[in-house]
Formats: C-alpha cells, sequence, structure tokens
C-alpha cells in the first residue's frame, strides 16, 4: 500500500470497509477484497440518495412508474454507480493506493444474471433514463440465482452452464427482510356470497416473495429510480420430520418446490414441468409486486379508489399479463371493491408494450395449466372475456369470426389464455416499439382490436441510454465528444446534431479514426487471450451481436462468409478488403436450430481460421457468454452492425443503436428501428438491402419456392453445396445437410430471396471501408445522428402521453 500524501477520502472509505466489513488489512487486500470494498463505500452514498428520493416521494404522495418486467439486464453495476456519483477519479486512486487499476477492481465484478436479451436490456435503460428524468419509479422483477445460463463452447457446441452471479453475495442489494408477501397456487375457489361477491381463494401451497431492492441512480442529479426482486422462500426451511427420520432428499424437496422459483430465468419449456415453472415464476413476482404496490398506496392514501391516479403500472411484454387478473383479484376478493369499479380501476392502471410480430411468438397458456395453478385468476378472465366480447359484439353484429378472433381464450385445438389479448383488454394505452412496427400492430395481428379502440394504439421507439452505451462503454469517443462539442450531449443527446459539421474535417476524422483503431486493437488482444484467435485491428470489424434466432438470419451471415471464403480461394489474386466477422448470442437451450446454427458458426471459423489461402484477408470469431460487460467491449470496436431479420420481423433492436452511437455503419434490411435511424443518418451513411415488409408478405402469397432462387444462382448453389456436402464439417459430412434442405424446401424467413441483395451490398461496404476518409465521415455522421434513440426521449414520451408522470421532488 502506497502512504501518499494526497489520499482522498474516498480511499480512507475503502480502507475503513477493508476493515470493518470485508474483515482484511489493508495492506493484504486481494482485488476482491478491494472491489468489495470500493463497491461499499459507493453503496453508502447511493443509499443516502435512495433514502432521499423515497422520502421527498412519500411526503408528496407522488404519481409513480411501476415497471413490471421478466428481465432487467443491469451488467456490472460499479462502474455506473461510480460515474454517476463522480466518483470515477477517486476510485482509480483508491485502487492505485493498493498497487491496482479500477479496470482490474472492474473485471472481477460478474454481471448480474438478471435477463437475457434486448427485452431485459431495454428495461435496465429505462430504469437509467426514470432516475435521468426524476421519475417517481419502480422496476419489479426476479432476483434469479443463476440467471439464464452461462454459455461455454465445447467442440462448436453450446454448453449451457450455471451462472452463479450470487454465490460470493453483491454489495449492490438491500435485502428488505420486513418486506414479504405471500404468493398463492392451485387449489380451489368458493364464493360464500354467490357468483358476484367475492371469491375465497383456498390455496395449495404458498411461497413467500421477499423483496431485494437496487438503486439506479441518476447521472445529473440525487434522484434514483429503485428495482424490486422477488426471491421465492420455502414458508418453512425443510420438512423437518422428514429430515428427523433420516429422509433427507424428502425434507430437501420441501424447499427447493418453492424456491426453485427464483433459480432461472426462463426455465427450458420443453416440458410440462418446466413450463408450470415459467407460469409460477410469472405470477409469483407479478403478484407480489402488485401486493406491494397496494400496500405502498394504502399507507399514503387510505383507499384504493384512486389508485389509477397515483400509479401507472406497465407490462414490459406478456410475461406480467397475468397482473391483470390479479389486481382484479386484489381488488375484488381483498378489498371487497364491487367489479365495475375495480375492472375501471384495473383498464386505467395498466398499460402495455408489445414486442413481437410473430403470431407464434404471443404467449399463450393452456386453460388446464391455469385452471390448476391459478383457479381463480381463470374465473376473472372468463369473466372479463364474457363482458369484452359482449362490447366487442356490438361492433360488428353477427361477425361470429371477429368474435373468435378477439376472444382472451383461443377455443382452436387446446383451450389456450391469450396473454397479449389480456394485455390489450386490461389496458388504456398498447405501444409498439419502433415505427414499422407500431403500425403493424395495428394493421396485422391486433388489427379487430385497434377496429375497437384505435385511440389505445401508439408508438413508442425505443431507445437506449448514452450513459453506459457511450460515456462508459466508449470514454475516449465521449472525451473527444466533449471537447469538440461540449459536454451538453450527456443531459441531451440530441446534442449529438453538433457533431455532423466535423464530418468534413481531416483532423477530427484522423482522431475519431485512432480512436475506433484503439478500440479494436484492445478487443483483438482480448479474443486474441481469451480464444486463442489472431485479429487484424486493421481489418473490418463486421459484427453481429444478438440473441441466436432464425428470424435474425445469423445463417444469411455465415452464407456471406461462405461465399467470401470461396471467392478468395478462387481468386487469390483480387485485392480483398480484410474482414474480421465477429458473432455473439446465446441460443435458447431447447432450440434446437439455433444450436445448430451456432456450430455452423464454429465450423467455418475453424476452417477459414486455419486455411493460410486466406490468412490476412479473412478471420471469424464467436464471442461466448454474451452479455453486457462482453457488448461494452465489442460495440466501440465495430465497424459494421449486422440488422439482417427479415423485414416485418424484427419489432426495433437497441442493438442497431448502440453500435451506431459508437460509429458502426449499419447494414441491415428496412426493418424495425433501422428504418428510423435511415432516417436519421441519411440514405447515403447505412446499407439497406433486400425485401421491404410489403414484398415479403408479397412473395409468400404468391408462394415462395426457394430452391428455385438456389438453382438460378450458380455461386448460391455453390455455397450451399459447401455446407451441405461437408466443406466445413470433413469429420460428419451430412452434419448440415438438413439445415440446408430446410432452406431450399422451406426457407421460412427468405434467406435465399435476400441473398443476392445482401452479397452485393457486402461489396458496397467493401468498396467504401477502402476510402478511410469517407468511411469515417459516414460513421462521425451515424453519430450524429443518435440523438433521437436515447431512452431518454422514449421514457420522457411515456411520461407525457402513456404513464402521465412528473418529475419527482
Amino acid at each position: 500500500m502506497n502512504d501518499t500524501p494526497n489520499r482522498t477520502p474516498l480511499t480512507a472509505d475503502v480502507e475503513r470497509h477493508l476493515l470493518d466489513s470485508v474483515g482484511v488489512a489493508p495492506a493484504e487486500a486481494s482485488p476482491s477484497d478491494l472491489l468489495q470494498a470500493v463497491s461499499l463505500a459507493a453503496r453508502e452514498q447511493l443509499s443516502r440518495r435512495w433514502v432521499a428520493s423515497t422520502a421527498a416521494d412519500r411526503h408528496a404522495k407522488a404519481r409513480r412508474v411501476v415497471y413490471l418486467s421478466m428481465e432487467f439486464l443491469m451488467g456490472r453495476t460499479l462502474g455506473n454507480a461510480l460515474a454517476a456519483l463522480g466518483l470515477e477519479g477517486p476510485a482509480a486512486d483508491a485502487a492505485q493506493a493498493h498497487a491496482r487499476t479500477l479496470e482490474d477492481l472492474q473485471a472481477h465484478e460478474p454481471d448480474a444474471a438478471l435477463g437475457n436479451g434486448g427485452l431485459g436490456r431495454l428495461a435496465a435503460c429505462f430504469l437509467d433514463s426514470m432516475a435521468a428524468l426524476g421519475l417517481p419509479s419502480f422496476g419489479y422483477g426476479i432476483r434469479y440465482e443463476f440467471g439464464m445460463f452461462a454459455q461455454s463452447i465445447q467442440g462448436g457446441r453450446q454448453v449451457e452452464h450455471p451462472d452463479p452471479w450470487l454465490e460470493n453475495g453483491t454489495p449492490w442489494e438491500f435485502p428488505r427482510p420486513d418486506v414479504a408477501w405471500p404468493v398463492r397456487f392451485g387449489g380451489w375457489v368458493e364464493h360464500p356470497q354467490g357468483p358476484g361477491g367475492p371469491a375465497v381463494w383456498h390455496p395449495a401451497g404458498t411461497v413467500n416473495a421477499k423483496a431485494y431492492d437496487m438503486v439506479v441512480p441518476s447521472h445529473h442529479d440525487e434522484r434514483v429510480s429503485t428495482l424490486r426482486l422477488w426471491r421465492a422462500a420455502a414458508p418453512a426451511h425443510i420438512d423437518l420430520t422428514a429430515f428427523n427420520s433420516g429422509d433427507y432428499a424428502r425434507a430437501a424437496e420441501f424447499k427447493n418446490q418453492f424456491e426453485n422459483i427464483s433459480w432461472v430465468l426462463y426455465p427450458n419449456d420443453s416440458t410440462p414441468a418446466g413450463r408450470e415453472l415459467r407460469l409460477r415464476q410469472e405470477y409469483f413476482f407479478t403478484s407480489a409486486s402488485l401486493q406491494d404496490v397496494l400496500a405502498r398506496h394504502m399507507a399514503e392514501h387510505g383507499r384504493l379508489d384512486n389508485l389509477h391516479e397515483a400509479v401507472a403500472i406497465h407490462l414490459n411484454d406478456t410475461h406480467p399479463a397475468i397482473g391483470v387478473a390479479e389486481l382484479m383479484r386484489l381488488l375484488l376478493d381483498e378489498h371487497a371493491l364491487p367489479w365495475a369499479r375495480a375492472w375501471a380501476i384495473t383498464q386505467a392502471t395498466f398499460s402495455y408494450t408489445n414486442h413481437t410480430l410473430m403470431p407464434e411468438a404471443l404467449e399463450t397458456w393452456p386453460v388446464g395449466l391455469i385452471q390448476s395453478v391459478l383457479p381463480r385468476h381463470l374465473e376473472i378472465v372468463y369473466r372479463i372475456n364474457h363482458e369484452f366480447l359482449l362490447q366487442a359484439a356490438r361492433h360488428r353484429p353477427g361477425d361470429n369470426a371477429f368474435l373468435q378472433r378477439l376472444s382472451l381464450i383461443d377455443e382452436s385445438g387446446e383451450r389456450r389464455m391469450r396473454m397479449a389479448h389480456l394485455s390489450i383488454v386490461g389496458s388504456h394505452k398498447i405501444n409498439g416499439v419502433s415505427a414499422l412496427h407500431s403500425q403493424l400492430l395495428v394493421n396485422t395481428i391486433f388489427s379487430d382490436f385497434a377496429a375497437i379502440w384505435p385511440e389505445r394504439f401508439t408508438n413508442m421507439t425505443n431507445g437506449v441510454t448514452p450513459r453506459r452505451w457511450l460515456a462508459q462503454a466508449n470514454p475516449a469517443l465521449a472525451a473527444l465528444l466533449d471537447e469538440s462539442i461540449g459536454t451538453a450531449w450527456r443531459r441531451d443527446l440530441d446534442r449529438l446534431a453538433d457533431l455532423a459539421p466535423l464530418a468534413d474535417d481531416a483532423a477530427f476524422r484522423e482522431r475519431f479514426g485512432a480512436i475506433k483503431r484503439a478500440n479494436k486493437a484492445r478487443l483483438a488482444a482480448r479474443l486474441q487471450r481469451e480464444l486463442g484467435v489472431p485479429l487484424d485491428p486493421d481489418s473490418l470489424f463486421d459484427v453481429q451481436v444478438k440473441r441466436i434466432h432464425e428470424y435474425k438470419r445469423q445463417l444469411l451471415n455465415v452464407l456471406h462468409v461462405v461465399t467470401r471464403y470461396l471467392a478468395i480461394i478462387a481468386e487469390p489474386q483480387r485485392s480483398w478488403v480484410p474482414r474480421t466477422v465477429l458473432f455473439a448470442g446465446k441460443a435458447a437451450s431447447s432450440y434446437v436450430a439455433a444450436k445448430t446454427i451456432i456450430r455452423l458458426i464454429h465450423d467455418v471459423a475453424s476452417v477459414v481460421n486455419h486455411d493460410l489461402r486466406v490468412a490476412g484477408r479473412l478471420a471469424v470469431a464467436f464471442v461466448p457468454n454474451y452479455g453486457v460487460s462482453v457488448a461494452e467491449a465489442l460495440m466501440p470496436a465495430a465497424d459494421l452492425s449486422e440488422q439482417i431479420s427479415t423485414a416485418g420481423t424484427e419489432a426495433s433492436g437497441t442493438g442497431n443503436m448502440k453500435l451506431a452511437l459508437n460509429g458502426a455503419l449499419t447494414i441491415g434490411t428496412d426493418d424495425g428501428a433501422n428504418i428510423e435511424i435511415r432516417e436519421a443518418v441519411g440514405d447515403d451513411n447505412i446499407f439497406i438491402f433486400g425485401l421491404r415488409t410489403p414484398e415479403v408478405e408479397a412473395r409468400r402469397r404468391e408462394g415462395y419456392r426457394p430452391g428455385q432462387i438456389a438453382a438460378a444462382h450458380p455461386t448460391l448453389q455453390q455455397v450451399l453445396d459447401a455446407i451441405g456436402g461437408g466443406l466445413f464439417s470433413p469429420d460428419e459430412p451430412g452434419r448440415y445437410r438438413g439445415l440446408v434442405d430446410s432452406l431450399l424446401q422451406v426457407d421460412h424467413y427468405l434467406l435465399l430471396a435476400d441473398y443476392a441483395d445482401y452479397v452485393a451490398t457486402q461489396q458496397r461496404v467493401d468498396a467504401l471501408f477502402t476510402d478511410a476518409a469517407a468511411w469515417q465521415a459516414k460513421a462521425v455522421r451515424n453519430v450524429a445522428g443518435m440523438g433521437p434513440f436515447s431512452s431518454d426521449r422514449t421514457i420522457a414520451q411515456y411520461a407525457r402521453e402513456v404513464w402521465r408522470v412528473q418529475r419527482g421532488g
């Protein structure tokens, strides 16, 4: 330890925590010890902000936003906390006083495993913006002990492992032992006062939901938002009788059957037990959250008839949709409100964001499963549905098909409860997350609802927080922006527009390009260290990072990689633009096709990276265990952002925004928020290819024949033959025959229809990259156009148009 004369107060706080909280002598502290101590020192200051914000909101009886989400992909907390508190410099000094760097300490912090993909990261950005805008707000979710899974690659295959991010505890949560709510399952219902009166639910089992808070700070003032997470706890820790009789397995099973609810995000739902656990998870956190909301409201207001005036509850997708029935149950059965009043309050309180256009992705539950797990809620939904269909019938008398499409219960085949329908009927506002998505919601999957309630549907284009995705992820670029256009962009991202004239400034472009190259070199060194793959920082870094799914079309990217590989071999004398293609993302554990794509990426990478004929011209790497901290390394290093979903399938996307914000040019379809990015940066600064949404629909209607496309395109056929014939899997030549046959016979997401235009557009990318000045100018214009894609703008719009919430005290 260095005894420097200019020791900061934070250094003293850190050493106090090393002694008093961690229990080590400061001179003997390990990096993990120091991480804990620095975190605790920051936590103290966050705690003071949390107490002050909470007291101010309680005193003002402020109207609050309650954001219900199955996921909150928060990432690492230390860097964000230090930045919000203005303690980055003092924390670096405290680390240096112990011969460490702050970066070394931060590397020891695990990502909070509370989410998986864009849905969870969006929720995290939104909480950040709620704090930044000073909105009284709570996020509610589940305190997953193991998250979804940690991904490793063995023999090219995805392997799932538990992600025990809490095994050593976390300094960032505040346990609330006095905040716990009973959540009930199963059993039966009686109506002692008749069908119209309060019901009595006799559950088969009850689990306790225990609260743990995390503080999400503003970077502009001392306001905070609260993330309250629920852990499932058995009503008794073990079956002591079974334990004392020597039946230790049964004694533990009693505990596990309750507590497994908060173990893992998205349990494998390919089995009946997995599907039931998923339903229990959704109801568990929704019920606990609503009980908590009502208790807080009663403490402040003493009555429930004004709940909708004091609380705005938002459903982030359909995972918390059962909350519509749960709030009705609480108002009817626990607080004895009449049905009509309870329903009016419920509809005025809830709002709902839809995140998918694909009918097969809209969540439904078998009625039999709901009857078994949530019998009272099934009764409530039946009555909601009955009254709703009576209302709908007045719009189109005699149109039974209209009513069947609207019904909350799908009667075709196995009877299923439609959770998106429940969300719409129970909400006063429904929004999509990009202009195209919101338009398609009204025109396609929810057109019948929009015919009844056109005023309920609106658009809220997604956004990302510039605090994490620029200021923290790319500090060198953030510093250049501060120097060049001032610091106002940190509070108002629209000020990035001031950057546009500098796209024509050669000196600025040179500095901008140098920062990008340094980020690429840093990432290349990391991947060399972790994966053993040498990458050239001067090559074009072509990045596709997102959940592995057929509609996101990682496979189309692979087809281009193979096309490029075969072309280089065929024409080695050509001057090829060096390219490094990077993939990252997780496939759902039961999603066979997505896992096959991951394996193909690795097989192609293995062949390409070991072929001396393409060395220095093409390299491929898959970065495992994609999450926030991995993204923070990838986003600043990307030159090209792959956003290539089939038009009409991607609701929005936020990776496209993060990459463009860090100076990557987008190659993408006219889909989701790509459309709005194109409008913001200009057609000349983005690479758009492929069929538009109406063309996709027309191609499907007229009878899509992918085999004919391949037969008419020799290069494409050669690529498919190489993959299907075993060029990349010589140990098992038929490994990808089924994948190729599926493309030739079905190709549901129209990869082959877009292939030729995609490859031609990639050639335009090559041509531009050879002109460094022109490329950098377009990259600068992309950053300059990102102002509208701040989550601050999104949340401000929600606050005005949906939640009617204002800044707190």
